[in-house]
């Protein structure tokens, strides 16, 4: 990466290695609570965690007609579920999968939300220099959660970004699928949307094609683990003087982070 281009103070905090079943709204709660840290001052935060089963769902998803039907569905099959509060549609999560957040300083007037998709780009296209430099930017059709800023590999996406901006700070988010068979992630995308979305509009929701999606894995054709990843990442923003990790005094207090877990649970709510 060019020099410069992330905060000289930003810290790290690698939650990867948590594999039990959390309440998936913890890292949305907790990146919350950390942008209004560095709102205020705090230091800039690169945030990596895994999920091992949940399914994270758009808000606009969070409206289709059969949304609570599916959403119960998905609990039956043994699925965390949640909102999120960012941007984006509906994501499959299970520890091969990756997710990423820089959560940095907002300056005031700053309303060009590009610059930090491209960061994210950036760095992911970076920790992959060393397999590929065919990682494409731009919305992939048929894949879930399609956006401008999907990253793909011979037309199959690994990868999509998000963001959720507040008042003086915001989370750039990147989930990244670097092990297992992007189909079945796309099937069970296309199921969620098969019962939510009954009766639906077609505009309202995605169509999910399953050969549209892949693994990092997949799309290179070689075995690339979630922690070689994670390393290459970590080697990049090492590069670019992010060392240490998050002092604990500057994580929130597991309360602050519970209670911040009900206020989203309520504030974003599925449609029964």
């Amino acid at each position: 990466m060019n020099a410069n281009l992330l905060p000289a103070n930003m810290v790290l905090l690698d939650r990867t290695s948590i594999s039990h079943p959390y309440d998936i709204l913890y890292p949305f709660a907790l990146e919350e609570l950390l942008c209004r840290k560095i709102g205020k001052g705090g230091q800039p935060v690169a945030h990596f965690w895994r999920h091992p089963k949940a399914f994270v769902i758009g808000l606009r998803d969070s409206r289709l007609p059969h949304a609570g039907e599916a959403n119960s569905w998905l609990h039956a099959n043994g699925y965390k579920t949640a909102v999120r509060n960012s941007g984006g549609a509906a994501v499959p999560l299970d520890l091969g999968v990756v997710n990423i957040s820089l959560l940095l300083p907002r300056p005031d007037g700053n309303i060009d939300y590009h610059k930090d998709f491209e960061l994210m780009v950036t760095l992911i296209q970076e920790a992959l220099l060393k397999l590929t430099s065919e990682v494409h930017k731009g919305e992939v059709a048929g894949s879930f959660c399609p956006g401008d800023y999907d990253l793909s590999i011979g037309g199959r996406k690994f990868c999509g970004i998000a963001q959720r901006r507040q008042q003086n700070a915001l989370s750039v988010q990147a989930f990244v699928i670097v092990e297992g068979a992007g189909a079945d992630k796309a099937d069970l995308a296309k199921a969620f949307y098969d019962r939510a979305a009954l009766g639906g509009d077609p505009a309202d929701y995605p169509e999910v094609l399953q050969d549209r999606m892949a693994s990092l894995s997949e799309c290179l054709g070689q075995t690339l683990k979630a922690e070689d990843f994670i390393h290459s990442v970590r080697e990049i923003l090492a590069g670019q003087g992010v060392l240490a990790d998050l002092d604990e005094t500057a994580m929130p207090e597991e309360d602050e982070i519970q209670a911040m877990i009900e206020q989203l649970r309520n504030r974003y709510k599925i449609d029964s």
